[in-house]
């Protein structure tokens, strides 16, 4: 089969197409691009602790290592952290540019499919508002980069179709099948991919051949159910998406997933009031009510089932629409539930089926129309576009920081605890107690299981002065909710430990922290702190503080807590050594020349060095009395 190139008339076309859905894609969402992280990208971004050589293998080989395990988003994540560090307008720019593309692949595919208005659907994918929350979030680059993947391995396979017999025919196989591959390693939701080409043969060609159209998808499903269920077991064991909060019927299962599907193609075709967590809908009181919806589902299906002799579009738009939402329809536990059962983002892949549809409609209708009606209906689709990029800038201008999103969010969900509780974490983090305190309370008020927010107020509750004790009630309450949680002992331990009396209680919580989390380094050397003030267990102290180094060399506290623990046995010169590496990791905490210059002054020869660490710590506490007094004393010493 001879295969013809594009006339030169047709690349200037699809220049111009392009250029035009990104420079659309641009004014949409320029007020995020300098937007900053917001509730979960700063687990998404690369951490620390995976940024080498070494972080890449284990984003590959330690499902524990990510936020969710999709290696190759979060090697993306690794790259870019490379290029551009955290500077969050590089990220912006990715998801940008690849949403772009998408739009763009959707253009080539449908026009490939000979679908009309393929260049109509690509502008209104690029500017429609419920892409924002996928294109504006950079943690949800796992939307946009999954989607050029999924698209392009559309693309290859539909190029494979056609050439079946052409000699470069499996190499177009292979390589959608690597571009499928990489799709699923990026987000399951695009195991979809193989059902929705057997829709779209079934729509060209009014039947499914069972040796031309299923049999070379067959491994391709083989990988989307293995994907699926390896992700299902990551959310529930891994992340937590299991416990009474899931605990759903069958029968309501069914019924969530009827009002979930007309939720989002409302959201699809009015796109307003969209919000960053919508309301979560009690399904065990409100599913009975719900029936009309799922009814309703299976009318339209039906009522396209039949309409399918005279036209099979629709219904391949609205099997393509359900199908690719069936993953977050509430038949499989994700994470997000515990918050909403729905979200833009999960009807970021799914909308090009109805956009598709809705688009060649509207084309089909104006090229029968007359002139008059074809010019008028042409200036409808621009205001439109229009409208909807109004719509996407505004939508965008939410994702500039964590406060204007969260406000944004209680303005048109105030019952939402999640937002609270996060607006609590960042005042906390801009040294506004008060009202992260109020944050925190109020997310309680709303949802009184709600851990995460028990523990949060517990541990700002705790840095308050004068009210550790309170914190004690706050984290007992968190265990009791989550018995489980190694850092909820943790953090009770602390309360326990400040509290007079309390000293044996705290060391029994590091314990069980311990035994539930072995390997984690701030349970030991909190541990060693609670053993340090008890008599005769300076050695199990410094055990701790040592293992809990072992774990995290670059652990600061501990280096600045061994330290003391040697210095109190005597070891003034080993002290020095892990006070000195501590104030390497931490220059900015004056606290640790004073303590090293406590260790110099046991010992002999070295005084001069102390009082070079005692002036530079007055140089930023200039108020301490004790070691200017200190000081005083070793300048009044002849040498």
């Amino acid at each position: 089969m001879q295969r013809q190139s594009a006339s030169p008339a047709t690349r200037a076309s699809n220049g111009w197409t392009a250029a035009l859905i990104l420079g659309l894609t641009f004014a949409c969402y320029w007020p995020a691009l300098n937007g900053g992280l917001v509730w979960d990208d700063s687990a998404h971004v690369t951490r620390a602790e995976l940024q080498s050589g070494a972080g890449l293998w284990r984003i590959w080989s330690d499902p524990h290592a990510t936020q969710q395990y999709y290696p190759l988003l979060h090697s993306a994540f690794w790259i870019e952290h490379r290029l551009w560090g955290d500077a969050t307008l590089g990220y912006h720019l990715a998801n940008v540019l690849q949403h772009a593309t998408a739009a763009c692949l959707l253009v080539l595919i449908l026009r490939r499919l000979n679908v009309p208005g393929a260049r109509v659907a690509g502008l209104l994918f690029a500017v429609h508002p419920v892409c924002v929350e996928s294109v504006a979030w950079i943690s949800e680059q796992k939307n946009t980069l999954s989607l050029v993947f999924y698209l392009t391995a559309a693309l290859a396979y539909l190029r494979f179709d056609r050439d079946r017999r052409h000699p470069s025919a499996h190499r177009a196989y292979l390589l959608a099948s690597l571009l499928f591959i990489l799709a699923l390693l990026t987000k399951t939701v695009t195991a979809t991919l193989p059902a929705a080409l057997l829709v779209v043969f079934w729509w060209r060609r009014g039947r499914i051949s069972w040796r031309r159209d299923v049999v070379p998808l067959v491994p391709w499903f083989v990988l989307a159910i293995a994907s699926g269920l390896f992700t299902a077991w990551v959310e529930r064991r891994l992340i937590g998406a299991e416990g009474a909060a899931f605990d759903l019927t069958l029968a309501q299962r069914c019924l969530l997933a009827g009002r979930a599907i007309w939720f989002y193609l409302g959201k699809l075709l009015w796109p307003v009031h969209l919000v960053f967590v919508y309301p979560r809908w009690d399904v065990k009181t409100a599913a009975a009510g719900w029936t009309g919806y799922l009814a309703l589902s299976v009318l339209v299906t039906a009522a396209l089932w039949i309409l399918r002799r005279r036209m099979r579009g629709p219904l391949a738009a609205w099997l393509f629409f359900v199908g690719s939402l069936f993953p977050a329809l509430g038949f499989l536990n994700v994470y997000p539930f515990l918050f909403s059962y729905v979200a833009d983002h999960f009807q970021y892949l799914a909308s090009m089926g109805i956009i598709a549809a809705v688009s060649a409609g509207a084309v089909r209708l104006l090229t029968r129309a007359g002139p008059a009606l074809l010019r008028s209906g042409w200036g409808l689709l621009a205001v439109l576009v229009a409208a909807l990029c109004i719509l996407s800038n505004a939508q965008s201008r939410t994702y500039a920081d964590e406060l204007a999103l969260y406000h944004a969010t209680l303005e048109r969900n105030p019952g939402c605890w999640l937002a609270h509780n996060n607006l609590g974490v960042y005042y906390e983090v801009r040294g506004d107690p008060e009202k992260a305190i109020a944050h925190f309370q109020e997310a309680i008020r709303l949802k009184e299981d709600y851990a995460d927010a028990q523990r949060n107020l517990g541990n700002i509750l705790l840095k308050t002065p004068g009210r550790s004790s309170e914190a004690i009630p706050h984290f007992q309450e968190a265990l009791r909710l989550q018995p489980e949680r190694a850092d909820g002992h943790d953090n009770l331990g602390n309360a326990l430990l400040n509290t007079p009396g309390r000293l044996d209680d705290a060391v029994a919580e590091y314990l069980e922290a311990l035994r539930i989390r072995p390997g984690f380094a701030e349970a030991h050397n909190n541990l060693g702190n609670a053993w340090s003030r008890m008599p005769g267990r300076l050695n199990l102290a410094i055990a701790q503080f040592e293992e809990a180094l072992r774990l995290r060399p670059n652990y600061a506290e501990a280096h600045n807590n061994l330290g003391a623990a040697l210095t109190a046995q005597g070891r003034p010169a080993e002290a020095v050594a892990q006070y000195e590496e501590a104030l390497r990791l931490m220059p900015d905490y004056a606290e640790i020349r004073f303590n090293i210059a406590m260790a110099l002054l046991r010992i002999p020869g070295r005084s001069s060095e102390a009082a070079e660490q005692l002036e530079a710590f007055l140089r930023a506490r200039p108020g301490n009395e004790a070691a200017r007094r200190i000081l005083g004393q070793i300048r009044a010493t002849p040498p």
